[in-house]
């Protein structure tokens, strides 16, 4: 029975949602964040490139979930710098403390743009950017570690969403409680999996409990259930209830357009999150179905409604929204806001 588990990124969307959880069940829980926990909990504000940092907070620990990275958004310099030197940081300072576990959180992004659907774990890392080549080189990281005995449990989950996710959601949140039509590329009639914060912390419990030849394996993470990007949108625009509708703007010249705002960085919508809505994206939970019991609970629809349920709750309770870069903030929409008027 795992006691204490060290959580980094424990103030995070992810971070957050789990130590809540654990704490529920039980665990004893300490959050390694950059910025203050909440009242009550056991946290340390630091860095995860800190080794010393880490080396204290990780003393006596069970486990440790590595959460923390860097989003697309940030400098390439600091996403590179956190989410590949903070993982070997994390990892060595846990093997020097003598932890037997950790669980890294990955992401789907290693496959880059993948030819193949549903992608399964052997499909290649495949990076496109540097977003999906510094998790591609933490996972090597990873490699090297567990080649040398640590038991390292690696999750690739896809989007996770749910209440608190902020980020770009909140634009069609933004948009949808408005009264907007909202825009898709093309036809709108790709399959874009994500995956629900509730499913992804059942997956960390899973590989926590897991024996360590079960565990000691990479995992694809999402929902099992999940339709097409003009269906899940449109389900926030049906929630809000003004009778709007997602609008089909031609795929190639809006994709070019964006690229040249984000080039001008007055938009936020990084590359590869534009190709990848021009094709199919989804991945096999075979595997974590098989060998961990993982079995999501909730569909796309499922967890981008229960993001945007929390959202309308937030705004009516009149909390007020910082906008940011992390996903718990609404990303600066930039230009992009200035196209409300079309729609």
């Amino acid at each position: 029975m795992v006691s204490r588990v060290v959580v980094t990124g424990g103030c995070g969307m992810l971070g957050g949602n789990l130590v809540e959880r654990l704490r529920a069940e039980g665990h004893r829980t300490h959050a390694v964040d950059l910025r203050p926990g909440p009242d009550g909990t056991e946290h340390t504000v630091a860095d995860v490139r800190d080794a010393a940092a880490m080396r204290r907070v990780m003393a006596g620990a069970d486990v440790v979930v590595h959460t923390a990275a860097a989003l697309p958004s940030y400098p390439e310099a600091e996403i590179r710098s956190v989410i590949v030197e903070g993982t070997r940081t994390v990892l060595a300072s846990a093997v020097a403390a003598g932890v037997p576990r950790v669980v890294h959180i990955s992401s789907t992004a290693v496959y880059g743009l993948p030819k193949v659907v549903p992608t399964t774990e052997e499909y290649p890392r495949e990076p496109v950017d540097v977003y999906s080549g510094a998790k591609a080189d933490a996972e090597r990281v990873c490699d090297e570690f567990r080649a040398r005995g640590l038991c390292l449990p690696v999750l690739r989950p896809k989007t996770f969403v749910g209440p608190g996710r902020m980020g770009l959601f909140a634009m069609l949140f933004e948009w949808a409680d408005e009264g907007r039509n909202f825009p898709v590329l093309g036809r709108g009639d790709v399959r874009i999996q994500m995956c629900a914060m509730d499913d992804l912390v059942d997956a960390v419990l899973l590989t926590l409990a897991a024996p360590d030849e079960v565990a000691n394996d990479t995992y694809n993470i999402a929902a099992a259930e999940f339709g097409t990007i003009r269906e899940d949108f449109q389900a926030v625009l049906d929630a809000a209830g003004h009778g709007r509708r997602v609008v089909s703007i031609p795929a190639r010249p809006a994709v070019a357009a964006l690229g040249l705002l984000r080039a001008a960085h007055i938009s936020p919508v990084y590359d590869r999150l534009l190709h990848k809505l021009l094709a199919d994206s989804y991945v096999s939970i075979d595997r974590a179905r098989k060998q961990l019991g993982f079995e999501p609970r909730y569909s796309n629809r499922d967890a981008v409604l229960a993001a945007y349920r929390w959202w309308r709750e937030q705004r009516a309770a009149g909390r007020p929204e910082r906008a940011g870069t992390t996903s718990r903030e609404p990303w600066r929409q930039g230009a992009l806001s200035l196209a409300k008027v079309f729609f």
